[in-house]
C-alpha cells in the first residue's frame, strides 16, 4: 500500500500537538488521517477503545491525547490527572497491540525528569530522583506511558516510540486564566492588562525558574521525524531502558524574561510584578535534545515570532469566544 494512503490515528486531534500533527501530515500529503473527538470516542473507556481499532484498523498512531494543565490545575485535579492519563494511554495502546498496529508515537512531557536533575537533562536522568511535587501525578503517568511502549516493544516485538516534548504553545493553546500552561496564561494577562490600561501586571513565584519553549508546529516536525525514522536508526539512537528521544530548542529563560518578552509582544508597557508567595515549580527544565538533533531534526521557529502568533491565534480565539 503506498505510505501516503495507510491509516493513520491521531489521538487527540483536536488539542494543541495533536491539531499539529495532523497539520504536518496533511502538508506531507497522508490521505487517511482518522480522528475522533471526545465526544465520538472516549479514550478512558477500554471497550470503546478496542471497538474503535477493530472497526478503522489504523497502521501507525500517534498518541497526542492527554489531559493537561499548569500548576493550578496540576494541583486541583491531582486524582483526575493521574487516573485520566494512565487509562487512556493504557487503552490505545493495549488496544494497538491487539489489533496489530506496529508503529506508535507516544508524547510525553519534560516534566517526567528528576525535579533537580543536571541541566541539560538528558535521556537518561529518568527515574533518577524524585520528581517536582506540583506536577508528579501528571509526570507518573507519563512515565507509566513510556514504560508502557518500552514493555510492549520487548513483550510483542512493537515498533513504539516515545518523544518528551519541553514546554509547548502555539495555535490551539488552552488560554484559560486558571488552568493554562504559563506562557498563554501570560498572553491573555498582558493582554488583559493592556486592553484595561492596568498599572501592573502580577506573575506567580519569584521569576527567576528557567524554562524551555518549543512552537507546537516545530514539534509536530519532530514526531513525524521521529516516527518516520528507520527502526534500526531509532533503536542505535536510543537505549534499551531509556528508548525516549528529547524534543526542545536547546535554550531558556527565565519566566521574568519570558514574561518582559510577552509583555513586549503584546504592547503591554506597565510594571510586571514578581508574587514570591505563590509557587515556583522546578528551579530548571531544559532538556538535551543532543539525540534528536544527532537524527537531523532541528526547531525553526524563534521564541519572538512563536508568541507572535500565539497571541494572534489567542485574539482570534478571542472573538469566537465573543
Amino acid at each position: 500500500m503506498n505510505a501516503l494512503r495507510k491509516g493513520i490515528y491521531v489521538a487527540g486531534h483536536r488539542g494543541m500537538v495533536g491539531s499539529a500533527i495532523v497539520r504536518a501530515l496533511e502538508a506531507l500529503g497522508h490521505e487517511r488521517i482518522i480522528t475522533r473527538t471526545h465526544a465520538e470516542l472516549d479514550l478512558t473507556d477500554q471497550a470503546a477503545v478496542r471497538d474503535f481499532f477493530a472497526t478503522e484498523k489504523p497502521d501507525a498512531v500517534y498518541l497526542a491525547a492527554a489531559k493537561v494543565g499548569g500548576i493550578h490545575a496540576n494541583a486541583t485535579y491531582p486524582a483526575e490527572f493521574l487516573y485520566a492519563n494512565l487509562m487512556l494511554e493504557a487503552n490505545v495502546v493495549h488496544e494497538a497491540w491487539r489489533s496489530g498496529v506496529t508503529r506508535l508515537l507516544f508524547l510525553g512531557s519534560s516534566c517526567i525528569y528528576p525535579r533537580l536533575a543536571a541541566q541539560p537533562m538528558a535521556e537518561d536522568a529518568l527515574l533518577t530522583g524524585k520528581l517536582e511535587p506540583t506536577n508528579e501525578p501528571y509526570a507518573i503517568a507519563k512515565i507509566a506511558g513510556i514504560k508502557l511502549c518500552e514493555s510492549y516493544n520487548r513483550q510483542y516485538g512493537t515498533d513504539y516510540r516515545s518523544v518528551m516534548p519541553t514546554n509547548l504553545y502555539g495555535p490551539g493553546d488552552n488560554y484559560h486564566p486558571d488552568n493554562s500552561h504559563v506562557l498563554p496564561a501570560l498572553i491573555r494577562r498582558f493582554h488583559e492588562a493592556r486592553e484595561a490600561a492596568a498599572p501592573s501586571v502580577v506573575i506567580w513565584g519569584t521569576g527567576t525558574p528557567k524554562r524551555e519553549f518549543l512552537y507546537v508546529d516545530d514539534m509536530a516536525a519532530a514526531c513525524v521525524h521521529v516516527m518516520d525514522l528507520p527502526r534500526d536508526r531509532y533503536a542505535a539512537s536510543t537505549e534499551p531502558m531509556n528508548s525516549h528521544i528529547n524534543v526542545g530548542c536547546g535554550e531558556d529563560l527565565s519566566i521574568a524574561e519570558l514574561a518582559q518578552l510577552v509583555g513586549e509582544v503584546v504592547g503591554y508597557r506597565g510594571e510586571i510584578r514578581c508574587d514570591a508567595s505563590k509557587p515556583d515549580g522546578a528551579p530548571r527544565k531544559l532538556l538535551d535534545i543532543s539525540r534528536i538533533r544527532a537524527l537531523g531534526w532541528a526547531p525553526r521557529v524563534g521564541l519572538r515570532e512563536g508568541i507572535a502568533s500565539a497571541y494572534q491565534d489567542f485574539l482570534a480565539h478571542e472573538r469566537v469566544a465573543a
